[in-house]
């Protein structure tokens, strides 16, 4: 779940919804932790919001603080979040360590962490990192470079490693400096590196783009309690999504008004929303669905890293029970809505 934050940090007031909501008093609160706070990295909250979409559905979201270093599954069992957004490795190790949760809806089903060696490196693949030094944006990072050197054979041990921090000009100057062969980081370290002159060239492994990235997790013994809104936050959130997939120009609008710092280099904005786009965007034809093949595909891959001591069955965490309902919406009616946004807003 590591994503690198680039822009200033602090939450942002959302942008006020549409007409024809329910009033304040009617709305359900769904409690909602997530790695950043309103975000052009998790576009469909903003854009569900500003369309009116979780109102529609008599909901409203309070976006937990998420700078915290108690793991977001806590916040799950504790009471405070009624939905987690969580990694695989934060899922597979909760259920590990006992923890009733069911993953209820895939954010995220293409990888944002990688690999990136500057543009014109002698670094081709993962082999060529044996014996180099490779920067960490965070310490969380560490799982992922393991993974990537787990496929050809290599292990943490066969690398330096340092961590950098999340300072654009910082990773810029470590690897304009020859300081690191490469940096394990998240898409939106990627756009730091590129507004601080320095392009990258991707080598991550293939085997580790398709992953469920982040997920969307609640308690097992809760999935009843929170039927109504859990069906209403994921449909508005699916119908946020959709939007991105034919009409890039009005999410920048309603992400220049709901998170101005992170568009106030025009660039680097719509940089990350190209990647946050090629990211939240579901590969399944149900949006949001879960992929089980895919589950036990990736964990192998995090038992040799350390990550997790065995492979989970995935019905013991999996639970589509809310899909159907996160996709029962009118395409047609969404562009309409769209149309309608614009002409008033743009």
């Amino acid at each position: 779940m590591k994503l690198a934050k680039i822009f200033a940090a602090g939450a942002v007031a959302a942008m006020v919804g549409t007409g024809g909501a329910a009033s304040a008093q009617d709305l359900t609160t769904v409690n909602l932790i997530n790695p950043l706070p309103r975000s052009t990295n998790f576009y469909p909250l903003v854009v569900a919001e500003a369309l009116g979409y979780f109102a529609d559905e008599g909901v409203e979201v309070n976006v937990l603080p998420s700078d915290t270093s108690i793991p977001y599954v806590a916040f799950l069992q504790n009471g405070q979040a009624d939905v987690a957004m969580l990694d695989p490795v934060e899922t597979l190790s909760a259920v590990a360590a006992g923890s009733e949760i069911n993953t209820i809806y895939e954010v995220m089903q293409n990888a944002p962490e990688g690999i990136a060696t500057p543009a014109g490196s002698d670094i081709d693949s993962i082999d060529d990192l044996e014996g180099t030094t490779v920067g960490l944006v965070s310490d969380r990072d560490r799982s992922f470079l393991q993974a990537a050197l787990n496929t050809v054979g290599l292990s943490i041990d066969d690398v330096d490693t340092v961590v950098l921090g999340e300072s654009g000009p910082t990773l810029a100057a470590a690897m304009r400096d020859g300081n690191v062969s490469a940096i394990s980081g998240a898409a939106p370290d990627w756009i730091a590196l590129m507004v601080n002159g320095i392009e990258v060239r991707m080598i991550t492994p293939e085997e580790l783009l398709a992953s469920p990235a982040n997920t969307f997790a609640v308690n097992a013994d809760r999935v009843e309690e929170l039927r109504d809104p859990m069906e209403g936050f994921l449909r508005a959130w699916s119908k946020g999504m959709y939007v991105s997939t034919f009409n890039v120009d009005a999410v920048a609008e309603m992400l220049r008004s709901a998170v101005p710092a992170e568009w106030e280099n025009e660039e680097a904005g719509q940089l990350f929303l190209e990647m946050s786009i090629g990211m939240n965007v579901s590969t399944t034809e149900r949006l949001g669905d879960l992929q089980r093949d895919v589950w036990t595909d990736l964990q192998p891959q995090y038992v040799e890293a350390g990550a997790i001591e065995q492979a989970i069955p995935v019905d013991e965490f999996l639970n589509d029970t809310y899909i159907d309902a996160a996709n029962d919406f009118s395409r047609d009616e969404v562009e309409e809505d769209v149309e309608a946004w614009v002409a008033e807003n743009m």
